[in-house]
Order: structure tokens, then sequence, then C-alpha cells
């Protein structure tokens, strides 16, 4: 059997999910692939790092769920840069559920599997991540965001324009938010919500309030007819800015690629995935997106002596087997 499983990026609503906020992610072309068969055993070859540990943890939260124990044999080859911020671990975990739910004919509702792949993320890093990346990585439709409330995991597609790209530029510089203060932020931003009330508590409860009504305006940007991507443009920066200043998990190099993406004629722009590293996601109209693209890894490479990987791509279909 074969599995598909994509990487994501999120437009707008960055570290509003483990508070219960709003998110909208689109799964894209990007991802991971496992063939093999059911087997005595349970093995999965692959150069992607890790591997082991997550096999292991999405085993027993698919057990915790009654999944039979039925081993899985099967390789696992991937297009997801590793530390770039497009969440190659929740597309790792979905697709390590996914082909052990098929081999042992074990039917899960998406939104369960997602949850399962969310537990194996923390059961195998320790890292108590919310549900936006495995959410994005099981629901994601070719052409379309998903928006999704993470209170309720009421979620419905929103269409992107047809001519409209998405352009990833890999700022080079890694993260692992088990070593980030990923943690640290949510522990902060708990306590706000708690009612905490220092100068740092406020910029954290800032960026959730602000955040999470940037979605709701994205949104109805874009499905207003015809969609208004001067305001989608507005509202990302916006969102950058956000992550930045108020709840401070940008860097130096996401912020200067964000400058470069607009700069360079990119209609919207900002960090994506949780920071401390990582990538960009610009929006640029099709016909322009590889030129921009190679203008901003250029632009970036002579202020800063680094490669910038650029990938240009698109809203794709979630987790299947194909």
């Amino acid at each position: 059997m074969r599995i598909w499983s994509p990487g994501r990026v999120n437009l707008i609503g960055e570290h509003t999910d483990y508070a219960g906020g709003l998110v909208l992610p689109a799964a894209i072309g990007l991802g991971l692939t496992v063939e093999g068969e059911p087997s005595r055993q349970l093995m999965f070859k692959s150069e992607v790092p890790g591997v082991e540990r997550y096999v292991a943890a999405v085993d027993a939260e698919l057990a915790a769920l009654g999944r039979p124990s039925v081993g899985f044999a099967g390789r696992i080859s991937s297009s997801l840069p590793v530390g770039a911020g497009l969440s190659s671990s929740a597309a790792l975990e979905v697709a390590i559920a996914t082909a052990l739910c098929a081999a042992a004919d074990f039917e899960l509702e998406p939104l369960k599997l997602a949850q399962a792949a969310q537990r194996a993320e923390t059961r195998a890093t320790g890292v108590p991540c919310g549900i936006l990346d495995q959410a994005a990585c099981v629901l994601g439709r070719e052409g379309h965001a998903v928006l999704l409330d993470t209170s309720t995991l009421e979620h419905r597609l929103v269409p992107l324009p047809d001519d409209v790209a998405i352009v990833v530029v890999d700022s080079g510089v890694r993260h692992r938010l088990e070593h980030s203060d990923y943690g640290a932020r949510r522990r902060e931003l708990e306590e706000a919500l708690a009612g905490a009330r220092s100068a740092v508590h406020e910029r954290r409860l800032r960026h959730l309030t602000t955040e999470n009504e940037r979605v709701r305006r994205v949104v109805q940007a874009l499905e207003s007819e015809p969609a208004d991507l001067a305001r989608v443009g507005e509202l990302l920066r916006q969102g950058h800015e956000s992550l930045r200043d108020d709840f401070e998990v940008s860097t130096p190099e996401l912020d200067l690629l964000v400058d470069l993406a607009y700069e360079h004629g990119a209609i919207a722009a900002r960090m994506t995935g949780a920071g401390f590293g990582g990538s960009v996601v610009a929006l640029t109209r099709t016909s322009d997106a590889s030129a921009i693209g190679a203008s901003i890894r250029d632009a970036y490479a002579a202020r800063t002596g680094m490669r910038a990987d650029v990938y240009v791509t698109a809203a794709a279909d979630g987790a299947h087997r194909s």
C-alpha cells in the first residue's frame, strides 16, 4: 500500500491552537510517502531523523484506542525539510498512523486520528503541541485552506484564489521545539488566561486576542467577491509583527525574509509555524511565484551570506491512501 501525508503552512492563527483559538492552515504539496504492507513486525525504514520514537508513540496511542496489534513493514520517503516549520513531525505521525490503521483495517475519523497523532507528538518529544499541525495534515483539501476552531474542532474549507501560489522560503535557521522557548510561551499564555497581568502576560494575551480577529478578517477577505488580497497582505504583515513583538517567537532572519517578500512583490507574507527559526510563507500570483522566490533567495543571501531554500507549492489534499 502507499500512503501520502502532507506538510502544512499556517496562513494565519499562530500560537492560538493550544488556547482554543482560530487557525487557518493549508496542507501543501510537500510531504511524506509510506510504502509497505502488513507484517508480523513493526518496522519503518527511513532517512528521516527519529522515526523510531514516533513509530513507538503512534503505535501506543492507537493501541489505547483499540487498534489490533498488526505490524507493518515499510519505507518512508520525504520531500519535507526537517526543522523548517512545515510540520514534518506531524506529517510523519499522521503517515504512520494512517498506515497502521490501514494495515489493521481499523478506521478512525480524521480528527480522531489527528488527535492521536497530536498525543503521539507529546509522547515522543515532550512538546505540549496544539492540534493545528496534525489537523491540517488530515483535513487539507486541494485549493483550500482550513478554518478550524480549536475549542470545538468545528471546521470548514476556505477557497484560495486559483491564480495564487504558496511560496515557502526556508530561512536555514533550524528549530527543534523541545529545545526552544515554545513551552515557555505556552505557559505564559496559559498564565495570562488565568489572570496573570505582568507586562509579558499582557503582550501574550494581546497576541491571542488580535490574532483570532485577524483569522476572521482574512477569511472574510478571501471569501469576498473578488478576494481582497490587498487586505490579506495587510493582515498577514500585522500577524507577523504581533508574533515578533507581542509573542516574541520570530528571529531576525524571519523578519528579513518577510520584509524581502513584500519588497519583491509578494501579496502577503509572514513567518509560519511555531517560530524560533524555520520558514516564512508568502502568497504570490502563480505566474510570478518562481521569480519572486528567486529574488527573495538572492537578496537574503546578499544580506546575510546564508542560503534560503525556496519551494513553490499550492494547497493540497490531506493524508490519504493512494
